[in-house]
């Protein structure tokens, strides 16, 4: 995520092979808003990461049972890959890494 105070180590405990984006927003064209989006700040992290990242937007969640990853809620989310396109979920959609 993206901390006030700097921790001493971005180490997680590895339960899911991904990091999660939580409150994720699209970027508006319209808006005139100039610092950077949410997209921005994660491509910027795969300047030094390889693991994929999901942008889960508000109200949504991701259900995990076994090695199985899905989908729930209303908004569903986006996956970034690094040196690739972002790929949309949809509600019920199976994250495919």
């Amino acid at each position: 995520d993206m901390p006030i105070m700097y921790p001493p180590s971005f180490n997680a405990l590895g339960l899911v092979p991904f990091n999660i984006n939580p409150h994720y927003i699209d970027p508006d064209p319209s808006t005139k808003h100039m610092g950077e989006t949410r997209e921005k700040r994660i491509q910027e992290f795969f300047v030094f990461n390889d693991i994929p990242v999901i942008g889960l937007r508000e109200g949504a969640i991701i259900h995990c049972k076994n090695d199985s990853y899905t989908i729930k809620g209303k908004y569903g989310a986006r996956v970034f890959t690094k040196n690739k396109e972002p790929i949309e979920l949809k509600t019920e959609d199976t994250i495919e890494l």
